[in-house]
C-alpha cells in the first residue's frame, strides 16, 4: 500500500485539492473514473488498493515528477542573471519544464484512469471572448 504521503503527492500531482481532515471513501471522494462499463472508483479507492507491481509504478511516477518539480524551482533561481561569463540563460527553461512536468503530471493521471483535476486542468486550448 502507497504510504499516507505517497498518496498526497499523487493527488497534488494530478490536480486535486488536500483533503484536510476528510476521509475520502467510495462515495466523497471528488476524484474518480469508470473502470469498466457501469463501474467507477475513485482516486482514493484506486490508491489503496493497487497491486504491487502496480505501487511500483506509481512510486517510480511519483520520485520523477518530484525531481521535475524541484527542477523548475532551481531553474526559477536564474531568472535574474541573463549572462554570465560563458553562461547564457535559456529563456524558455522554466517554460520548458514545467511543460515536461504537468505532461508526466496527466500521465500519472492517466495510469491511474483517473482524469486531471481542476488544477492541472485538461490541457486543451480554450478561446475566451471579452
Amino acid at each position: 500500500m502507497l504510504t499516507p504521503q505517497q498518496q498526497a503527492d499523487a493527488r497534488r500531482y494530478m490536480g486535486y485539492p488536500m483533503l484536510g481532515d476528510t476521509t475520502p471513501d467510495d462515495r466523497s471522494d471528488v476524484a474518480y473514473a469508470q473502470v469498466t462499463s457501469g463501474r467507477y472508483q475513485t482516486l482514493a479507492h484506486r490508491l489503496n488498493t493497487l497491486r504491487d507491481e502496480e505501487e511500483l509504478i506509481v512510486a517510480s511516477f511519483l520520485i520523477t515528477l518530484a525531481g521535475l518539480e524541484s527542477g523548475i524551482a532551481r531553474a526559477a533561481e536564474n531568472l535574474d542573471t541573463d549572462k554570465a561569463a560563458v553562461w547564457q540563460r535559456n529563456r524558455s527553461e522554466v517554460a520548458d519544464r514545467t511543460c515536461l512536468y504537468n505532461q508526466w503530471r496527466r500521465q500519472l493521471c492517466g495510469l491511474l484512469g483517473i482524469t486531471p483535476g481542476p488544477s492541472l486542468g485538461d490541457s486543451s486550448a480554450r478561446l475566451v471572448r471579452s
